[in-house]
């Protein structure tokens, strides 16, 4: 089954992996495979420019400009001004990814508590929405996102379906669900989506991380993301084309594509 209006919402193609085959991914496999629009996060200073520059080569991929929780430390004096910069690109829509990770432990919590409030408050003065990326951190980043109440995307969304539900009451929060939703032990996700309204629903790959089953444990690319429809259309008991376009209409609607 072919499929089309597919938009990627959360992919990294600056990234070293994709260095043998970038251009034949990007000119030819992806949009041969139905993927409209990829959305590059970035994740510290020399990936988003690297992204931008992608972003200027091919016209189905837009940028963002952001600190990733996991790269706070190699951050550059003057990060604020040269994301600010970057997001003056009229292909990035978003500041991203940022964010909260305590998975290898909470040393610098209060740090990247920081540094998210900061990038939440220069998204709302750049009038850009956030994608958010949280990992072991619920708790800390349900109370930012409710206090700040930004406009944005949790990115690869793990958690329950009551926290969603709470995620909700915020107004302009999209969700969006990867590849995990495909793994057998993925109970949360799986739950989750099945609780969020239709014009709140995305889909990703994280490429070049996190493939779907049953790639699961390689290299990820847009093309998958095919096997993360079909299941989340299983979960929405809806066909998979109506799901592919009413994700992307969400996505173009966030990122005001």
């Amino acid at each position: 089954m072919e499929y089309t209006d597919i938009f990627d919402t959360h992919a990294h193609y600056a990234d070293k992996k994709f260095d043998s085959d970038r251009e034949l991914l990007l000119s030819q496999t992806l949009p041969a495979a139905g993927i409209k629009y990829i959305m590059l996060a970035g994740v510290e200073i020399p990936d988003c420019l690297a992204s931008m520059e992608l972003a200027k080569q091919y016209d189905f991929l837009y940028c963002s400009a952001g600190l990733h929780p996991s790269y706070l430390d190699s951050r550059p004096e003057d990060w604020q001004e040269q994301i600010q910069s970057i997001a003056g690109f009229s292909k990035c829509k978003a500041v991203g990814e940022i964010g909260l990770d305590y998975h290898n432990g909470r040393e610098n919590a209060e740090l990247q508590k920081q540094i998210l409030i900061q990038q939440i408050l220069l998204a709302k003065e750049l009038q850009l929405p956030c994608i958010f990326h949280f990992r072991d951190a619920t708790g800390d980043a349900v109370e930012i996102l409710k206090q700040y109440q930004p406009r944005g995307i949790l990115h690869c969304f793990n958690s329950s379906a009551e926290t969603a539900k709470e995620l909700l009451k915020i107004p302009d929060l999209y969700f969006s669900f990867s590849g995990v939703i495909t793994y057998k032990n993925a109970r949360k996700p799986v739950e989750a989506i099945q609780v969020i309204p239709e014009n709140r629903l995305l889909i990703e790959t994280d490429s070049p991380y996190l493939a779907p089953e049953p790639f699961r444990h390689k290299r990820c690319d847009s093309s998958m993301i095919l096997r993360t429809a079909e299941k989340a259309a299983e979960l929405r008991k809806m066909p998979v084309q109506d799901f592919i376009t009413i994700c992307c209409e969400n996505a173009c609607r966030i990122f005001d594509i």
